[in-house]
């Protein structure tokens, strides 16, 4: 049950009468880690109380990402407008969520907490006098379960919004009637192209919402496809030869006073505004500096390659899906719809931290004014590398090794996460990067091992 809007929070007092109404017996308290993975601690409800008021306490050396051993003590501040009964946990011992923030010993937010630094990101363009709007698509595969083991095998043999009557369908639907129950609003669910591959669209939003929402979408999804005997998977690129999965992400600018949607023009022959060009000059400016937090691990950049509709090429346009960010058509009588799809990122990256550098660029092209490229209509996928020079367009980074060095090199965007958890991030992936590019698999036996 919804009783309150996303951005009000109700008293300390008027949630703990919630949790009574509701009958739950235990509260589950949610937050990630650098990598976007969902970390918990599960309190009686009777506990409650005390966690809203002096927070949760808990080893942030244990963490991926948090803090050294030497100064690991940290306290979760549960956020109260999160609140939700789980709704595959309603049935002897209820238990509810929140997502809650990190805290360090001293009262102040912990720099690395992914949502804080989303936060942070958001409040930097308050001060400009508008807010930051997003709507992910996450895809994801569905493979069968053999009981401990997950078999290479999707679960069913459909195409692009094909009509099934097969588990999957099933599954879907079971999970928008879970999303809603948990205050998400999916707005359509469908097959995707890859077999076994879905995905699933939720309501426009503010960027934390939004990514609140992103965590609770993936943790519904992994539960309700448990409970039918298969697993869900977010990783970009589980199938040889088939489009991976990625997470588009629609955006948009509102006046904070107006509300309406800084990013329409419609005299402008995209119908975009001269904030919306300068914002996707600053995202086209830092593609390839973002790519490390977009695109997070070694496997993203099997799905970043030519063909599948994965974006390689730092450009725009309007019906491009080649380009790296498109802007979407939106009816006449529709015009505050108007938006630009990034289309980079992937369903493992961590959307806080995702979405806080994609808005860092775009405020950077917001403030200096940074001019938009000429748009690219063409194929991408069909230009020689010739062609590629001659209209200056670059490409992504071809494997996370680069990545990494392109975000090390870029200034705005490690001030957009900070320090802290740019170490700490960087630490990770080549610890992930140092292991892919030592191992030898099957593929290169086959190929090399009789030749040489």
């Amino acid at each position: 049950m919804l009783r309150t809007s996303e951005t009000v929070a109700p008293s300390v007092l008027e949630l703990l009468s919630w949790v009574q109404e509701d009958k739950v017996e235990f509260v589950n308290v949610q937050f990630t880690d650098i990598m976007g993975v969902l970390k918990g601690v599960t309190i009686p409800a009777s506990e409650l109380d005390g966690a809203l008021r002096e927070g949760l306490w808990f080893d942030g050396s244990s963490i991926e990402g948090f803090r050294a051993i030497t100064e690991s003590d940290m306290f979760l501040v549960p956020d109260r407008k999160t609140y939700r009964v789980i709704p595959w946990e309603q049935d002897e011992l209820k238990t509810a969520r929140l997502v809650g923030d990190v805290f360090v010993p001293s009262g102040e937010s912990f720099l690395g907490d992914p949502r804080a630094i989303l936060r942070r990101q958001m409040e930097r363009l308050n001060k400009l006098g508008y807010g930051y709007n997003t709507g992910p698509e996450l895809e994801f595969f569905l493979f069968r379960r053999e009981g401990e083991t997950i078999a290479p095998l999707p679960q069913d043999r459909a195409g692009y919004f094909d009509i099934s009557t097969d588990l999957a369908a099933t599954l879907r639907t079971e999970i928008v009637v879970a999303l809603g129950e948990l205050g998400v609003n999916v707005e359509q669910a469908h097959h995707e192209r890859a077999i076994g591959q879905h995905e699933i669209d939720f309501r426009y939003a503010d960027a934390l919402t939004t990514a609140d929402n992103a965590i609770a979408v993936k943790y519904a999804i992994r539960a309700v496809a448990q409970r039918h005997g298969l697993h869900a998977t977010f990783m970009p690129k589980p199938v040889e030869g088939v489009n991976g999965s990625g997470m588009h992400t629609h955006q948009s600018l509102y006046d904070l006073e107006s509300g309406d949607n800084a990013f329409v023009d419609p005299s402008d022959e995209y119908g975009l505004s001269q904030l919306a060009r300068h914002f996707i000059a600053g995202q086209l400016l830092h593609a390839r500096g973002m790519a490390a937090v977009l695109a997070p691990i070694g496997n993203s950049y099997r799905r970043l390659v030519p063909g599948y509709e994965a974006p390689v090429y730092v450009s725009w346009g309007r019906t491009n899906r080649s380009a790296l960010i498109r802007v979407p058509a939106v009816r006449p009588n529709k015009v505050q719809a108007t938006r630009v799809e990034l289309r980079c990122p992937d369903s493992a990256c961590n959307p806080y931290l995702a979405f806080a550098v994609m808005l860092a660029a775009g405020i950077d092209g917001i403030e200096r004014e940074l001019p938009v490229p000429s748009p690219v209509e063409e194929n991408l996928y069909h230009f020689s590398d010739d062609d590629l020079q001659r209209r200056g367009v670059a490409t992504l980074p071809a494997a996370l090794g680069e990545a990494i060095a392109e975000f090390e090199a870029n200034d705005v965007i490690r001030c957009a996460l900070g320090e802290h958890a740019v170490a700490r991030l960087i630490e990770v992936q080549r610890q992930d990067w140092d292991v892919l590019r030592q191992h030898v698999g099957n593929w290169e036996r086959g190929r090399y091992l009789e030749i040489f």
